[in-house]
């Protein structure tokens, strides 16, 4: 048997994906990818998202690359890594742009 393995673009895009895989997140991205410096101070104050889950969507998207900062009380900052930025916003718009069918729809 053949051993197939994904490449490293698609892990890539799939850890990005994954973490911006709830509406939570992506509010957080959305307020911090419009900030001109880094936040400080309790997302949850401006977004609506409860304080006991904060912690818990910072880290993941943290943990996959797309925001940066310190995020552990009292030391209260963050924002979008920019580099990372770029990187998951070119791989989404590779992998968009990429399908063949020009139809509506390739089963017709």
């Amino acid at each position: 048997m053949e051993n197939k393995e994904y490449t490293t673009k698609q892990e890539q895009l799939a850890r990005f994906a994954k973490a911006m895989g709830h509406p939570a997140r992506v509010a957080i991205l959305d307020f911090l990818i419009k900030q001109n410096s880094c936040f400080f101070g309790d997302i949850h104050e401006v977004l609506p998202i409860s304080k006991a889950t904060v912690s818990q969507h910072l880290k993941e998207l943290k943990d996959a690359g797309l925001i940066q900062g310190e995020i552990e009380t009292p030391k209260v900052k963050y924002c979008i890594n920019r580099e990372n930025w770029e990187i998951a916003s070119m791989l989404f718009a590779e992998f968009f742009g990429q399908c063949a069918c020009k139809k509506e729809s390739c089963c017709e």
